[in-house]
């Protein structure tokens, strides 16, 4: 018999391919505000900014401002396992395989030649960052993001999780027309005996052409909290059976369409696990899988545009000091976008229109056909310029805004080689105008699964990261982030941050915070290009 999730990918480097999970640091930092115990990595941080103030007569005052934090990091990486939600669709299927390839090192034939398995396209495990400048030649030290840190391996990860379809991910895989053949080849057999556990299933939140998939369910057709219960009760098996240290959730299923926010249902913690219990319409199934998830503090990320994380639930995770993190990943498209933009705007450039224009052939886009359901996407695409024109007010008054579309497109066809053109209007000087047209193919799941084990990799990492104020009293806990990780924006469309926080879109200053925060943690400086040290005489 076929095992379940919680059977399954539970061993790690297989035909004897190391990990590099590990205390064995690739670097030392020599600071006297830096100190490694066998156990922890503890630093010393000042923390530089500027406060502003603005008099009657709207002139600025900048003060510098210098704050002192302690970081503590844990050192041992722990047995990780991950569930995905939707674990039967083309990311879910991908993911698996490509973690189970470069876990047997593999390699196969395609029209180009020999392929070897890679992680292309994670930031962690292959993207380096700069750790600083020889002391004799003066050239540039880069190591890989994932040495930063002792990161968990994505080879090391146990995979496992739910679906609304039984079949298992073999079937499935050739179902999502992702991979090439000689490659699906070599993880058929495994990939066959792995089948997800029942998922739930509401009908009116995704799109009606998704019920022929529906085969595989819990019982019960609206929230309760036997659904809740039964997702703690499935995480913990699984935890328990792979003998795992701890569990991240992902949601990586179908878009579903948005759901009102009723003041006296969804509104507050207390309303929200009172709606469940009585079965309310405007309980998603992906805040369902939340509310569990946030009950056993087991870290949970929406990877779909959707309003999972309803105002009831961030404050539920705040209670009970859970992580979460969201929404939808940035892949293609959007993430082409978050860099352009940037750049127009930063070089002066005002940006009157943006025309997005999608096809694509896979079961996201069959789903997505649906009016409800595009909505949601079309709202996490369209917000993710709006910090960088609030930014520049040279270019834009009070009020001023791009135009921005977005038109997605059902084409079977093409299957996962989502087609995405952009046309970019923009004034330049001197009444003069500008026009760039982007055609991107975008192999959608091969884009995004690097981000889902991405996601993984530094939400864990976050779970052994704590920090306090150094004005704090010396008896002072250290304490954890905030519930809502708004360090993982780099990977999502529509990055959740905490009430009160600007929300920051553009893709270098998210990137800059994930690396400056784990530079921190072992008291390097921010990264700078000032490089002063070569200009100096």
């Amino acid at each position: 018999m076929a095992p379940h999730a919680n059977d399954s990918v539970g061993y790690a480097n297989g035909n004897g391919v190391a990990s590099t999970s590990s205390n064995n640091d690739l670097f030392i930092v020599n600071s006297p505000n830096v100190t490694y115990t066998d156990e922890e990595i503890r630093s010393k941080y000042t923390y530089r900014t500027t406060s502003v103030t603005k008099d009657g007569n709207g002139k600025y005052t900048a003060t510098p401002k210098e704050t002192i934090y302690n970081f503590k990091v844990n050192r041992k990486v722990p047995k990780v396992g991950v569930m995905l939600i939707g674990w039967g669709g083309n990311n879910g299927t991908t993911v698996t395989a490509g973690i189970m390839a470069n876990r047997r090192g593999l390699k196969w034939e395609t029209r180009e030649g020999e392929c070897a398995s890679n992680y292309y396209g994670s930031v962690v495990m292959s993207s380096t960052v700069k750790l600083g400048t020889d002391s004799k030649t003066g050239k540039e030290i880069n190591i890989p993001f994932h040495d930063l840190l002792p990161m968990v391996h994505p080879n090391d990860l146990v995979v496992g999780g739910w679906d609304i379809s039984k079949m298992n991910l073999a079937e499935a895989m050739d179902r999502a027309a992702v991979l090439d053949p000689t490659l699906k080849y070599q993880v058929r057999k495994e990939m066959a005996s792995m089948v997800p556990l029942p998922s739930i299933y509401y009908p009116d939140f995704i799109a009606a052409n998704q019920e022929g998939r529906a085969d595989n369910l819990i019982p019960g057709s609206k929230a309760s909290m036997a659904h809740v219960e039964q997702i703690r009760k499935d995480i913990r098996e699984f935890k328990e059976n792979n003998g795992l240290d701890k569990v991240i959730v992902q949601w990586t299923a179908n878009t579903e369409r948005y759901a009102d926010i009723i003041e006296g249902v969804n509104d507050t913690a207390d309303n929200l696990l009172k709606s469940i219990e009585e079965g309310h319409e405007e309980v998603s199934p992906s805040t369902v899988f939340a509310v569990a998830c946030i009950l056993d503090k087991v870290p949970f990320i929406n990877g779909s545009p959707q309003n999972t994380f309803v105002p009831g639930a961030i404050q539920l995770a705040e209670k009970h000091g859970a992580f979460v993190g969201g929404d939808d990943f940035k892949s293609g498209q959007t993430k082409m976008k978050s860099a352009l933009v940037d750049f127009l705007i930063n070089a002066g450039i005002k940006l009157t229109s943006i025309a997005s224009y999608n096809h694509l052939g896979n079961n996201d886009g069959m789903n997505l056909s649906s009016q409800k359901q595009f909505r949601s996407k079309e709202i996490s695409k369209s917000n993710v310029v709006d910090d960088m024109v609030a930014a520049n007010t040279v270019l834009y008054k009070e009020g001023e805004h791009p135009d921005h579309t977005v038109v997605i497109k059902y084409m079977p066809a093409v299957g996962d080689n989502k087609r995405a053109l952009d046309e970019y209007y923009a004034e330049i000087f001197m009444g003069g105008h500008q026009t760039i047209s982007l055609f991107n193919i975008c192999e959608d799941s091969l884009l995004a699964s690097p981000l889902i084990i991405d996601l993984v990799v530094v939400a864990e990492m976050m779970t052994r990261i704590q920090w306090k104020s150094e004005s704090e009293e010396e008896n002072t806990d250290y304490g954890n982030f905030h519930s809502v990780l708004s360090v993982l924006s780099y990977m999502l469309k529509a990055p959740l941050t905490p009430s009160g926080t600007p929300v920051v879109n553009a893709l270098a200053k998210q990137r800059n915070a994930l690396t400056n925060i784990f530079r921190a943690c072992v008291g390097l400086e921010p990264e700078s290009d000032m490089t002063l040290e070569h200009k100096l005489f």
